[in-house]
């Protein structure tokens, strides 16, 4: 099955850098290219792109909106957005997790971990580039929200999961895979698999990195303090 990937940057010449790369692979096609925000978004869907990777700075409609904007949009419930971007900083990582993305990789990638990033966002999974650590991005989350507090209506909705359910939660909160998981909890992958599923469709989450968010939000979970 062909991932189809949708450029959005500003920048012509890196859309084309990225294209070549892309248009190399045999499992990957580019569908389209957009250099704002608003482009993006129409294009994801006249596309029926499965990967948007986007640039946070634009013009007009930035990345970050062009992010809540294609997350917020059930037409588009089967895009994944991997956030690219040259500013590989604290604050662009959170807010690009809770604009939606299922993902955030820095433009100094190597090429390899660019299309690694694109596989992973298109399985459902939730990708971090090395300097944008797990337990960096559980920190800043939750420190966010410090002076509110949890949000009372995810912490709500945790109450429609099973016990097993919000034990899978608290560890992929954690940035575990489903391997890591199943050896911590001594159950299968499949099993893991199935709980995680199962959390997604009853917390509204669109994907793993969605997962770590509400987790966060809804003071399941707390930062260590280090």
């Amino acid at each position: 099955m062909t991932i189809r990937v949708l450029l959005a940057d500003d920048q012509a010449l890196l859309r084309s850098a990225f294209r070549v790369l892309v248009d190399s692979e045999p499992d990957m096609e580019v569908v389209g290219e957009a250099s704002d925000g608003a482009q993006a978004v129409r294009l994801a869907k006249e596309e029926r792109a499965d990967v948007v990777l986007m640039d946070i700075r634009m013009p007009g409609t930035d990345g970050l909106a062009a992010t809540r904007l294609i997350s917020a949009d059930p037409a588009l419930a089967q895009v994944r957005v991997v956030i690219l971007t040259t500013f590989e900083v604290d604050d662009y990582v959170v807010q690009s997790l809770r604009a939606g993305a299922s993902g955030f990789l820095g433009k100094g990638s190597e090429p390899e971990e660019l299309l690694a990033a694109i596989r992973i966002a298109a399985g459902g999974e939730a990708l971090l580039s090395p300097a944008a650590t797990k337990g960096l991005i559980a920190r800043f989350l939750a420190q966010g929200d410090a002076s509110e507090g949890a949000d009372p209506v995810r912490s709500e909705r945790l109450g429609a999961l099973t016990v097993r359910e919000r034990e899978v939660l608290v560890q992929v909160a954690g940035g575990h895979s489903n391997d890591e998981i199943a050896e911590r909890l001594e159950v299968s992958p499949l099993t893991v698999k199935t709980h995680v599923n199962r959390a997604m469709a009853k917390l509204g989450a669109r994907d793993r990195a969605q997962l770590v968010v509400i987790a966060y939000e809804s003071g399941l979970v707390r930062p260590r303090v280090e």
